[in-house]
């Protein structure tokens, strides 16, 4: 499979210019100019680091990411769509009130920047379906590598809406609330859907995403 290469620049300023579009200014009450500003900082990070891009394979060089203090993440679901798709993403019901605030990254996945920050060269993880969460989570540690976070695997969809297709959704390991479950993205209902499914239990259409790094 051949990869896409692309401009880093222009793709970092895609990415801006599709979260301004989509709102993300509004909801976190900034005008667009100065949301321009937050991240403009992170743009030499993404040219200096480069890429190439497979969405096919669900593989992308970076993902701008945007904190849940600056825009929370049940505004932010409302967002997303999948790739053709009209339907707003949503947040399940099985996330009892005040629950989803508790799901916070966990050490090796916490983000370098308390505003905003990059998420490098990741991987939707498809290899991982069928496989038990933990023993996906323990090969990525293996790897060096990192589980993503709620707000990660959210940027990811949000920004490149194609990652996620039937059978290939993902687990999102670098979030956790202290017991056995393990927050994940799938489609539901022709929409985008945050959920969760516990930690030893496996599913044929859900991997767990990964990234190389962070940086800020």
């Amino acid at each position: 499979m051949v990869e896409e290469t692309f401009d880093a620049g222009a793709e970092f300023d895609r990415q801006v210019r599709v979260l301004i579009e989509l709102g993300y200014p509004a909801v976190a009450q900034l005008s667009r100019e100065d949301f321009g500003e937050l991240v403009a900082p992170l743009r030499a990070q993404a040219v200096a680091h480069g890429g190439g891009i497979d969405l096919e394979a669900g593989r992308v060089p970076f993902v701008l990411v945007v904190a849940r203090e600056v825009v929370p993440i049940e505004a932010a679901m409302e967002l997303t769509v999948l790739h053709g798709g009209k339907k707003p993403g949503f947040v399940d019901r099985s996330f009892e009130p005040g629950s989803l605030e508790r799901f916070v990254a966990v050490e090796e996945a916490r983000p370098p920047g308390r505003k905003a920050h990059l998420l490098l060269d990741v991987e939707r993880g498809e290899e991982f379906c069928n496989a038990v969460p933990q023993d996906a989570l323990d090969v990525i540690a293996r790897r060096d590598r990192t589980p993503l976070t709620i707000e990660e695997g959210v940027a990811l969809l949000t920004l490149f809406p194609q990652v996620l297709v039937q059978n290939k959704c993902f687990s999102l390991g670098g979030s956790r609330c202290g017991d056995r479950r393990v927050p994940a993205i799938w489609i539901s209902r022709r929409a985008p859907k945050l959920g969760w499914c516990w930690v030893g239990n496996p599913h044929t259409w859900l991997g767990m995403a990964s990234a190389g790094g962070r940086t800020a």
